[in-house]
């Protein structure tokens, strides 16, 4: 009988300990049932337009109201809950496309990289499976008011197929916000920047390239394929519009390439990812109507004769082009990295774009890159109530505060692993 006890004390006390480290995990909000009002507050729309002391008000997940709150007249009892934020900034949730968020959690470690596959041609390499809902590098991100990504598969000629994402989720069934939305092939590098010559594969690459495309449009159509090929099926909705085809291309000449391989296989929609050199050939952009996520603007010049603060200007140039872009943040260190996609936006409002429209690089523009401009991106009525607040400026590194987020309604948890080990630390000087 003592036996026994000693077990169950033991039990208990495990138990006990097991629940209270749940209890400081952070937890997916439960979907909303009562109306909430933000009152008050500087509304940055993201779509360039700015609302001082406005009423923003939503319910089963929508935006109901957004207006200046002088201007209306409001019932609040028929609001459950009535927030007075004066003075605080209100923006819509920033989107990361281009992202490995939720697929990598520790660069120094293999095993937690899950956001590749063997293979060359693999565009039936699905990234949503491999989605994370527990990274602790998404719940740091969405202290700065990144809540959504486009969670994009790496390596290869064709890596795979991307996925959007919201940051509040259980798993990633709950998590999938747009599925299986787009294609992504790595164009070949003309030139080889570590030997210092040219590629000279370039041409047998873009020929193997040609083929396969040439092939999935064939497959396409019906031709003559009496097994489902499960590589082509994934190509089928780069032809039908259902799917947009995403190069990763970055020079003059493999930009005006891939644009004229997609016009060839009648790719109805297609975006260039990183197109460092698209701000040299923005006409044939425009003419073409391809959209640009342009490479992360907080990096060096990849020539030695340019201007060492054209990464900077290039969304100014790419503005006044009217060239429709957006800002992404792959690269080294980029899933923790991410946090700073907001002020990359006060990067290009420093070097010539305007707030608000900086602003847009990260939300509205992305989305209607991404094909989800119609549900969020921006505070507009019957738009998700996925959006932020903070005390200060978001698009700067010492204004950015955010004190609270909502992703469709839901109030986001706000706390994260690096605020935990704040508090932690900090008691340890208190005495």
């Amino acid at each position: 009988m003592k036996k026994l006890h000693i077990i169950f004390a033991i039990t208990f006390c495990f138990l006990l300990s097991t629940f209270d480290l749940v209890a400081q995990i952070e937890t997916p909000g439960k979907k909303q049932t009562n109306k909430i009002m933000l009152l008050n507050g500087i509304a940055h729309l993201g779509n360039g337009e700015v609302i001082e002391g406005s009423a923003i008000a939503f319910e089963n997940g929508k935006l109901t109201i957004v207006a200046n709150a002088a201007a209306i007249k409001i019932d609040f009892s028929q609001y459950d809950t009535v927030i007075d934020i004066a003075k605080k900034h209100v923006y819509p949730g920033i989107i990361s496309p281009n992202s490995t968020l939720g697929l990598t959690e520790i660069g120094a470690v293999q095993m937690t990289h899950d956001y590749a596959e063997y293979g060359v041609f693999k565009p039936h390499v699905r990234s949503i499976i491999a989605y994370n809902t527990e990274s602790k590098i998404t719940t740091t991100v969405r202290s700065n008011g990144v809540l959504m990504a486009q969670a994009t598969p790496r390596s290869g000629v064709i890596s795979g197929t991307s996925s959007i994402v919201q940051f509040d989720a259980w798993n990633w069934e709950d998590a999938v916000y747009k599925e299986d939305e787009g294609v992504h092939v790595n164009w070949s590098s003309m030139y080889n920047r570590w030997k210092g010559e040219k590629n000279k594969e370039y041409e047998k690459s873009i020929a193997k390239l040609n083929s396969f495309f040439a092939d999935a449009l064939a497959y396409s159509k019906g031709s003559h394929y009496p097994e489902k090929n499960l590589r082509f099926e994934a190509m089928r909705g780069i032809f039908n519009g259902d799917k947009t085809l995403y190069i990763h291309a970055n020079f003059v000449k493999e930009i005006t390439e891939a644009i004229n391989f997609s016009k060839k296989y009648k790719v109805v929609k297609m975006v260039i990812v990183g197109g460092y050199d698209a701000w040299m050939v923005t006409d044939m952009l425009k003419e073409n109507k391809v959209a640009v996520i342009l490479k992360r603007v907080h990096s060096l010049p990849s020539r030695q004769e340019e201007d060492v603060y054209l990464p900077y200007k290039m969304p100014k140039i790419l503005q006044d082009a009217g060239v429709l872009f957006c800002l992404e943040n792959s690269g080294d260190m980029e899933a923790m990295g991410t946090r700073n996609l907001p002020f990359y936006a006060g990067t290009a409002a420093a070097y010539g774009v305007k707030k608000e429209d900086a602003l847009s690089l990260i939300t509205l523009n992305t989305a209607k890159i991404l094909g989800i401009d119609k549900t969020c991106g921006s505070i507009e009525v019957g738009k998700d109530a996925t959006l932020f607040i903070s005390t200060g400026d978001a698009l700067d590194m010492i204004g950015n505060d955010v004190k609270s987020a909502y992703i469709q309604g839901r109030e986001v948890d706000m706390d994260n692993h690096q605020k935990k080990l704040f508090r932690k630390y900090s008691k340890k000087y208190e005495e």
